[in-house]
């Protein structure tokens, strides 16, 4: 447009374009960029979940790989916490991998979780659950005191094959709610875990028999060596190491029923040693009936229930010997509240006792030529004592004891009667002497003097000193067999609670009997006994055992001190008088 003066104005010959709506074509490029963000945005998180799946595949150690399976999934939903329970055979949460809470917070809750409430129910029906806000669930049994608050929820179930294997938690999603795709994520997440735990527990599995079996020859190595002492506390200290276990014992027959404790190692293991108890229904009574390994959630030792003297956790027994000869049973336990043993554990135990059986017989056998070649030399060196010493002691003491001397004052009789009595008490003792070095014949017998002596030889090393052991009477003459059996048990519990508690420096032993009664006698210089209450619940068990024995023989028990020192027990049996011949 022209102006007057010639002047040109174009401020009005600008193009201006109407307010109008968008085009469709504008309204698909915003819904081109959106989609474009949200697979970007799926991209990442597939990304992530590949990246996890490397995280945990290449892993072997199992603990490892269950807490790191909870670290990526904190990572790949975008929780705050995240845990990993395995489930135990009763369907309750035997292990517990937190991730998130600081080791403060961990503290103030204390116990971990046993798989009630909401983790009980993913339990009962292993499908996802997706919560906004996990405390207006019913299901939920709310949080112990110090427990962090959490309100979004979301676990799913790990299936290893067609098994179960636990579950993954995760909770408080950083966008206040977990989404139908951080469900399927997790989901994708859980099914590599149960293929890296099944990985990780073939490895581990292998890895265990290996050890197993390599402890198995280093076993079978030193038994047949000419070095092999304690054969049995040798096998059960490497059990003890195998199997991540606080007790391991070895329980032989005791006679009437009973079982004894003859050889325990691990943490759990003093005051276990000598423990004799009925065989009932027990773990190892079970065993020993069926000659087959048992696994147990616990260690029971009565038909009342748990063992009242020390109560165990899971267990497993597996006897020792062949199935034509069971010579006793392996027992292996962990503490209450610990992880449970599997099938897996038992079958490696029972090989392994297998093989230390083998081990065992051959080096019995060969213990038992060399002891044969022993005896042999025992028998003529038993023959010397009786033929000569024996017989000029005798003389001795009769020499002295014929001594006329009307003239002698009372100190010189006393001093001759005292030395005819040192020569009857050195007599008696060689005797003693005698009965031990007499020929292997008498011990294939199994009479109750060399089973006595057996039981002393066993337990001497216990003693600063060995026991000395006197026999008066016809002891294995007169004693019936039934009555054998209680007799040695008796000899074993005394000593064993002897050598345990006692501190003596000169334990001294003596069974007589005649055709009426059995006494066995036990005296030792220590201590003396515990004030009431102080003995632990395993003494007194172990004395109420012996009152048991005397009482089921008519006959009587009694532990006490001794003048000047010491304790002394009693234990008397009477003797059902022999009906005569007809």
């Amino acid at each position: 447009m022209v102006h007057d003066g010639g002047m040109v104005d174009d401020t009005d010959d600008r193009i201006r374009f109407p307010d109008a709506p968008k085009t469709e074509l504008d309204q698909a490029l915003v819904e081109l960029f959106d989609t474009a963000g949200r697979v970007m945005v799926a991209q990442g998180r597939l990304r992530n979940l590949l990246e996890a799946t490397r995280a945990v595949v290449h892993l072997a150690d199992l603990p490892l790989v269950l807490t790191r399976i909870a670290e990526v999934a904190v990572d790949l939903v975008g929780a705050r916490y995240a845990a990993l329970g395995v489930i135990a055979p009763d369907g309750s949460i035997e292990r517990f991998f937190p991730v998130g809470m600081s080791d403060d917070e961990a503290d103030a809750i204390g116990h971990l979780p046993e798989g009630h409430g909401l983790l009980g129910a993913l339990i009962a029906d292993p499908h996802p659950i997706r919560l906004e806000n996990l405390k207006l669930d019913p299901r939920s049994s709310g949080f112990p005191p110090g427990h962090p608050d959490m309100e979004s929820f979301l676990g799913v179930p790990i299936r290893v094959r067609d098994e179960v294997f636990g579950n993954i938690y995760v909770t408080q999603s950083g966008n206040g709610a977990f989404t139908e795709e951080d469900q399927e994520l997790l989901t994708a997440l859980a099914a590599t875990a149960g293929i890296a735990i099944d990985n990780a527990r073939l490895l581990e599995e292998t890895r265990r028999r290996q050890r197993w079996s390599a402890a198995a020859a280093e076993i079978t190595g030193i038994l047949v060596s000419e070095q092999a002492h304690d054969s049995l506390g040798l096998i059960a200290e490497r059990v003890v190491e195998l199997a991540e276990a606080d007790l391991v014992t070895v329980v032989l027959p005791a006679g009437q029923g009973s079982l004894i404790v003859d050889t325990a190692r691990g943490t759990l293991a003093d005051g276990v040693v000598g423990l004799v108890f009925p065989a009932g229904r027990t773990l190892a009574g079970r065993t020993m009936e069926s000659g087959q390994p048992i696994l147990a959630d616990d260690n029971t030792l009565g038909d009342a229930g748990s063992n009242p003297w020390l109560p165990l956790g899971p267990s497993m027994a597996i006897p020792l010997g062949s199935s034509s000869q069971l010579h006793g049973v392996l027992t292996v336990s962990r503490a209450l509240g610990r992880r449970r043993f599997t099938r897996a554990d038992m079958d490696m135990a029972a090989d392994f006792a297998g093989q230390a059986s083998v081990a065992l017989a051959l080096a019995r056998g060969r213990a038992a030529g060399t002891r044969l070649a022993l005896l042999e030399e025992r028998g003529r060196i038993a023959r010397d004592l009786h033929d000569h010493v024996i017989q000029r002691l005798f003389g001795a003491g009769m020499a002295l004891h014929a001594l006329d001397l009307p003239e002698a004052d009372g100190v010189t009789r006393a001093r001759i009667d005292e030395t005819v009595r040192a020569l009857d008490d050195s007599i008696a003792e060689i005797r003693t002497a005698i009965f031990a070095l007499v020929s292997p014949d008498a011990r294939e017998r199994g009479s109750l003097r060399h089973r006595i002596i057996d039981v002393v030889s066993e337990l001497s090393p216990a003693f600063p000193s060995s026991p000395r052991v006197v026999f008066a009477g016809a002891v294995d003459l007169l004693v019936p067999e039934e009555l054998s059996d209680d007799i040695v048990a008796v000899v074993r519990e005394g000593l064993a609670n002897c050598a345990k508690h006692a501190n003596a420096s000169e334990t001294a032993l003596t069974v007589a009997v005649d055709e009426t009664s059995v006494v066995v006698e036990l005296t030792d210089d220590g201590v003396g006994l515990d004030p009431p209450g102080a003995g632990g619940a395993a003494r007194a068990s172990g004395t109420a055992n012996l009152e048991a024995r005397a009482r089921a023989h008519g006959g009587s028990f009694s532990l006490c001190d001794r003048d000047g020192g010491g304790t002394r027990l009693r234990w008397t049996a009477s003797i059902a008088p022999r009906e005569a011949a007809s």
